[in-house]
């Protein structure tokens, strides 16, 4: 069981591993072992929430397929758990962010003495210019 938090989790079952070779140097070793973890979960059949599927799959990521599946590869680690462990713990953050909702923006208007302020400076700026003009007699 995957905990995101307090009331949500994923079971084991809905995320697929899959074990592959890495990519890039690394020696022999590189060569032979199936260190990284090559991860699909499938958003649309998970339990998680209904508010938090939408919301995942309204996400722009590039990692979530048109289908809604979100494709996630770990190589960093030269060990297979610790890939795993990354892998898992990236899909744990963008559930988590998915879950979050972020608070609503409320359009704001200068108060008087900000505009009072703004045309004082407008004012002496405008008379800082004016004194720099030919004295005419």
């Amino acid at each position: 069981m995957l905990r995101i938090a307090d009331n949500v989790s994923i079971p084991e079952q809905e995320i697929e591993l899959k074990f592959i070779r890495a990519q890039g140097a690394g020696g022999q070793n590189v060569n032979k072992v199936a260190s990284a973890v090559h991860m699909r979960f499938d958003i649309a059949a998970s339990s998680l929430p209904e508010r938090v599927k939408d919301r995942l799959l309204a996400m722009r990521d590039q990692r979530i397929s048109k289908e809604g599946i979100l494709v996630l590869k770990a190589q960093q680690y030269r060990s297979q758990e610790k890939n795993k462990e990354d892998a898992l713990q990236r899909l744990k953050e963008i559930i988590f962010r998915a879950m979050m909702q972020s608070k609503k923006r409320r359009p704001t208007r200068p108060g008087k003495a900000a505009k009072k302020r703004r045309l004082e400076g407008k004012k002496q700026r405008g008379q800082l210019k004016a004194a720099r003009k030919k004295v005419h007699y």
